[in-house]
């Protein structure tokens, strides 16, 4: 007998793939890449680098759905290790770029910059571009809520549950990262 998998729920799905179905993990991963690419994009500012960092979450997820409780919503857990392993990137990144000022200037005469010029990108792209790291740059504390509550489209009270925090610290959160996004979008 086979299962339909793209018939059973998030929770059975867990379930199957800890009794050592992987192609219920695979299903997981098919339902919901989308969004936690979207997300963590949005977190990292990098399409390139919002890839990896995806991988990098269902790797994560994979590794402690055993912890998955059930009752729980899997986008809801999901979302969690997204936002963790955004945070490590971050914390990664800013090693790296420490670490490159460690280096004499000097030393980078002898790299070439083999990339393409971007000259030719689109009115759209730029602004897109330029939005993305406005929102790149704002605080964790407000680039959270905004990109759940606004981009992702989740209710207060998921976005409350996601971060752990009240629905009034969200609507607060949210109106304040609108507030300095607008000044950074403003300045730029």
């Amino acid at each position: 007998m086979t299962l339909e998998l793209a018939g059973c729920s998030d929770a059975e799905l867990a379930t199957l793939a800890l009794a050592g179905r992987q192609p219920a993990f695979g299903e997981l991963v098919r339902r919901h890449r989308e969004w936690v690419y979207r997300l963590v994009r949005n977190h990292v500012g990098d399409t390139d680098e919002a890839l990896d960092v995806t991988q990098a979450s269902f790797v994560a997820a994979f590794g402690a759905l055993r912890r998955y409780d059930p009752e729980r919503p899997f986008p809801v857990w999901m979302s969690r290790i997204a936002i963790n392993k955004c945070h490590d990137w971050r914390r990664r990144r800013t090693v790296r770029n420490f670490l490159s000022f460690a280096f004499p200037i000097s030393d980078a005469e002898d790299v070439a910059d083999e990339a393409p010029l971007a000259d030719h990108r689109m009115a759209a792209e730029q602004e897109f571009e330029r939005t993305m790291s406005a929102i790149s740059a704002l605080p964790e504390t407000l680039k959270e809520p905004l990109i759940l509550r606004t981009i992702e489209g989740h209710s207060e009270a998921e976005t409350a549950q996601i971060l752990g925090i009240s629905q009034k610290a969200v609507e607060t959160r949210l109106y304040r990262a609108r507030m300095r996004l607008a000044e950074i979008l403003q300045k730029v």
